[in-house]
């Protein structure tokens, strides 16, 4: 089969490509409004792009030529939390993804907990396993549909006891969720270990 994009419009290379770029992380954003209202919503276009200082991007859209209220507030007050969100809050992440109105707080509709910041103004999750706090840095805008690129530098991190071991996050305890196409979400399974047999050498000049 041979699909050509030029065909296609936005939300259907959307439904394509939501099913071959899988499983995708989510970041779990809480950000304030101009008002004070406490936006939550989760985004699975995200990833790291700087180690020193640690960056996080994400990737905001719009529908009808509105963006997102995620990617105004972070635009208009630089602040905003990235949470990774474990099975246990599988159900409140799927929830947060309704469309609500901007004096709308997904928080308070779906009862969670929050906990303040220690940088920035913006509240974190209590429930959530890893909570990073993110002042806003780069804005890129891509293809036709204009799709926001947000960058924010972490200036804090906030793990759960027993999560970290030797430096690194032990995975099966964080019990991560993954999204894939559709409103569907995925869990780990079996994680595999695998060791290099493979040996380069260098000649030098």
């Amino acid at each position: 089969m041979r699909i050509d994009p030029s065909l296609l419009d936005a939300e259907k290379c959307y439904r394509l490509m939501s099913g071959m770029v899988v499983p995708r992380p989510i970041a779990w954003v809480t950000s304030l409004s101009g008002s004070g209202v406490l936006n939550l919503a989760p985004f699975s276009a995200f990833t790291f792009v700087s180690l020193k200082p640690p960056m996080l991007a994400i990737s905001i859209g719009h529908k009808a030529g509105v963006y997102k209220d995620t990617a105004q507030n972070i635009l208009r007050n630089e602040e905003f939390v990235i949470h990774i969100a474990d099975a246990s809050l599988m159900n409140a992440v799927h929830e947060s993804a309704a469309e609500f109105p901007p004096e709308v707080s997904e928080v308070e509709k779906l009862g969670l907990e929050t906990t303040a910041s220690e940088f920035i103004k913006v509240p974190r999750l209590s429930l959530a396993p890893i909570a990073m706090e993110c002042r806003f840095r780069h804005c890129f805008e891509f293809g036709e549909a204009r799709t926001r690129l947000i960058v924010g530098e972490v200036m804090m991190f906030h793990v759960r006891d027993g999560l970290l071991e030797n430096d690194k996050i032990e995975t099966k305890a964080l019990d991560p969720i993954a999204r894939i196409a559709g409103p569907r979400y995925a869990r780990l399974g079996e994680i595999v270990t695998l060791e290099t047999m493979m040996q380069t050498s260098y000649s030098k000049p």
